[in-house]
């Protein structure tokens, strides 16, 4: 339920929250008169430590430690800053989509915030806080075509507004960075997998194993990974015990891999985002999302956007993994223009962006899947 207000052409100062997997954040962020957006906290606990042992995050672990921290973690944000709760215009909280034990334990406690102090709740998708973060670091306003990938989606989309996304491509099975990991762990490497993979990347030979480029050549704009990861597993199944260098050459061929077939579906993307933009097109890509870290991809997104004459922009790393100052800013965008949300609004494990266009891989009752 939207709840519309008058659109506020004033300061403002939003409260972000995010627990929507396993990192429990809090964040103050102003946005200006002119639109332009100022980070004033942000403050982010990782759970790695609670979930290493596992090999990826526990649900149940994860709800529970956000519970414990999340009221240290806004106190820690304030403390940060000269002000308290009475200088806020609202508060923003990750309402999915996510874990949804986590994500229930932010958006209840922005509720019960928003209830005792009569301020405004806005409820965050956290991909869109995703999607608007060039906003609030480069001023980059819509449209522009955007990259999402990170570790539970791998999407490319038309941003053309606040709320405003068209779906061009996702990704037909795993995403980007479940891949990562998921090659990370039958190689034997550490968690979290991707950073563990591109590690090992940097001193491996990239052709030594001919893998697969999924989906090269189609004249559509998804992506399939879980194809490529089947051929790191055989390749390594055919060399039995495996060195040092054979797990260095194989996270380097497939982060080749992995990367010359992104680059191949996004010039896919472009043509179908200009096609659709006509000529409001802006000539930039957006990279945002967990994955955007790894940098032999940026360096091979750096690469293509040049060639077809694109502008690249991705966000600071420590905003392209999860975080609430991009959540905040998610908040104010939405606040600017008069949009809030009644404490009714329900947590949502699934939340697709593009909420018009038909489910790619069909939906049941917890929602779309992509």
């Amino acid at each position: 339920m939207i709840n519309p207000v008058s659109p506020m052409p004033r300061e403002l100062l939003v409260l972000g929250i995010e627990t929507s997997c396993d990192e429990t954040a809090a964040a103050l962020v102003v946005r200006g008169i002119d639109g332009r957006g100022r980070i004033l906290s942000n403050v982010v606990r990782s759970q790695l430590d609670q979930h290493r042992a596992y090999g990826g995050v526990v649900p149940e672990i994860a709800a529970r430690a956000h519970l414990e921290i999340l009221d240290k973690m806004i106190a820690q944000a304030f403390r940060q800053t000269s002000l308290t709760l009475d200088s806020i215009d609202a508060l923003a909280a990750t309402a999915g989509p996510g874990l949804i034990g986590g994500l229930l334990v932010g958006l209840v406690t922005a509720k019960a915030i928003s209830l005792a102090r009569g301020l405004p709740l806005i409820a965050i998708n956290h991909l869109e806080a995703h999607a608007l973060t060039p906003g609030l670091t480069d001023n980059m306003k819509p449209p522009y075509l955007l990259l999402l990938v990170s570790g539970g989606h791998t999407q490319v989309l038309a941003v053309e507004g606040v709320g405003k996304f068209h779906r061009l491509g996702t990704t037909l099975d795993d995403a980007l960075g479940e891949a990562f990991d998921k090659t990370a762990k039958l190689l034997g490497l550490g968690y979290p997998g991707g950073p563990e993979v591109e590690k090992q990347a940097k001193t491996g030979d990239p052709k030594r194993f001919a893998l697969p480029r999924p989906m090269l050549g189609r004249p559509d704009a998804n992506f399939s990974f879980a194809g490529l990861k089947t051929a790191v597993r055989h390749a390594a199944q055919k060399l039995g015990t495996l060195a040092a260098v054979d797990v260095a050459d194989l996270c380097a061929s497939f982060q080749a891999a992995a990367g010359d077939s992104v680059a191949d579906r996004l010039r896919v993307a472009m043509a179908l985002y200009e096609e659709r933009m006509g000529p409001t097109a802006k000539r930039v890509l957006v990279v945002s999302g967990g994955v955007a870290a790894n940098a032999a991809l940026r360096q091979s997104l750096q690469a293509m956007t040049g060639m077809q004459g694109y502008q690249l922009v991705i966000p600071p790393i420590n905003l392209c993994t999860d975080n609430a100052a991009m959540i905040a800013w998610a908040g104010a965008e939405r606040l600017a223009l008069g949009h809030t949300d009644g404490l009714d609004f329900a947590a949502r494990p699934r939340w697709p962006l593009d909420e018009v266009s038909a489910p790619l891989l069909g939906s049941g009752r917890l929602g779309a899947k992509a």
